[in-house]
């Protein structure tokens, strides 16, 4: 019947005893949250991809890249807010969609969001790979090239060609791992994520401040060696500034996570909007100052690609620090891949709870650990096959498409949320009327189009 695909999902509150028996219990706070979503965007984007953004997309201009790409994932994170007060459920951008928008928004916008976090996932694993290879190096061992590569993988030429791989095996490895982790439930994954971000942030603090003295002014300049905003380059690629924001903003993705978390907070509408916010407040300063240091260290066009932070080190004269940074950065990115391995699962019981997804497989919660241990098996074995064999060039532009697409409908649905739902209770809603949501969805549409076309 064609006129169900337009029905919006009623607003669960889970007061029932069947719902009560699919529902993960309320254990977080403000406090928990924030870490989890320091720990969950602090990772992939700071420690490789902001490599590939001044390299080859801003130069020193990548500061002021993140800096357009906070307010992007500002406008979008106040949307994500008012979402998270009225519709307090753990399917996030899905059961945003499926409440405003209908059945069949929702679950486009649910498949979209299953893709995101599982590409994501897959190039946060090879992320990780990377480190974790560089790590080794510093203890003088080295990984055949037999087991570190994908089959295939971008050339020098920018040609899509066979590497002589049979896959990322770390990456496989610790996807797997860390899927064991989270079956045992959210208070286990917890504690493992404090004490990884913990490392973290000792990390980049010590990158800021033993950086600074390795700076060179000479390195910031040209500001802007491939302008300020989108210019197409030799092969057709957009580049500038706004096109590194693109790759800029690939860093904060982890945000919009927290609100699928909502379900499992004390108190949902005070707890997401601390959350949310304090967590791009945090990225954003420092984003900005890792960008500055590393530039000023380095110059732009002589920043190593796969592990640019500790390169850096190794390149000024300070190889016990290269391998100190490479033991933060594996500790980040290891955090950044369990939020997404923690979070997926969420969706997909989501959309298995409204019957959009197999119930039986993805609602079946584990008789001990009290978690969709199914649900997270399927993400776990997703995320690896696809970090194993699939390169991470191409992971990045696809995961920051669809998320980007994902934002603007989250924009364009927090608008027909005043009229839908107008008179539903929130704690916030999203400041300056329609003006905010509206930027956030001409943010996100700049972007895409700063995005690789082929």
């Amino acid at each position: 019947m064609p006129s169900t695909l337009w029905t919006r999902k009623p607003i669960d509150t889970g007061d029932d005893a069947n719902s009560a028996k699919e529902r993960l219990p309320r254990t977080l706070g403000a406090r928990g949250l924030t870490s989890l979503g320091v720990g969950g965007i602090i990772g992939t984007g700071i420690f490789v991809m902001i490599g590939v953004a001044a390299h080859e997309k801003a130069g020193p201009a990548i500061t002021l890249s993140f800096i357009i790409a906070a307010l992007a994932c500002a406008a979008v994170a106040l949307c994500y807010v008012e979402f998270a007060t009225v519709v307090p459920e753990a399917g996030s951008a899905y059961s945003y969609a499926y409440a405003t928008l209908g059945e069949l928004p929702g679950w486009l916008v649910g498949w979209n969001v299953i893709l995101c976090y599982g590409i994501a996932g897959a190039s946060v694993a090879q992320g990780w790979s990377h480190y974790f290879q560089a790590f080794l190096g510093g203890l003088h061992v080295r990984l055949s090239a037999l087991i570190t590569q994908t089959p295939m993988d971008f050339n020098d030429r920018g040609v899509f060609a066979p590497t002589g791989g049979v896959g990322d095996m770390p990456a496989l490895l610790i996807t797997l791992v860390l899927t064991a982790l989270i079956i045992r439930g959210l208070k286990t994954s917890l504690r493992f994520n404090f004490v990884m971000l913990c490392v973290k942030v000792s990390v980049i603090l010590f990158v800021v401040v033993a950086g600074a003295f390795y700076i060179n002014p000479q390195n910031w300049h040209p500001f802007a060696p491939f302008g300020l905003f989108m210019t197409p380059n030799a092969a057709g690629e957009s580049v500038g500034m706004i096109a590194g924001a693109a790759l800029a903003f690939y860093a904060f993705m982890g945000f919009e996570a927290l609100s699928a978390y909502a379900e499992e907070c004390k108190d949902p509408q005070r707890d997401v909007p601390i959350g949310v916010l304090s967590s791009v407040g945090i990225c954003t300063l420092v984003y900005v100052s890792v960008s500055l240091v590393l530039t000023g260290m380095v110059r732009y066009d002589q920043i190593n690609l796969r592990a640019p932070i500790s390169s850096a080190f190794r390149q000024v004269g300070l190889p016990w620090a290269e391998f100190l940074v490479s033991v933060g950065a594996l500790t980040g990115i290891t955090s950044v891949l369990l939020m997404i391995v923690m979070t997926l699962p969420r969706i997909l019981m989501t959309m298995g709870r409204d019957g959009l997804l197999s119930h039986r497989i993805f609602c079946d919660f584990h008789p001990i650990f009290r978690t969709p241990w199914k649900a997270m098996l399927a993400t776990g074995i997703g995320v690896a096959i696809f970090g194993t064999w699939m390169p991470l060039r191409m992971l990045a532009d696809l995961v920051t498409l669809a998320t980007l697409a994902g934002y603007v409908v989250i924009c364009a649905a927090v608008l027909v949320l005043r009229h839908t739902l107008a008179d539903r209770p929130r704690r916030f809603r999203v400041p300056l009327g329609p003006v905010v949501p509206l930027f956030g969805m001409g943010a996100c549409a700049l972007l895409i189009r700063s995005l690789p076309q082929a």
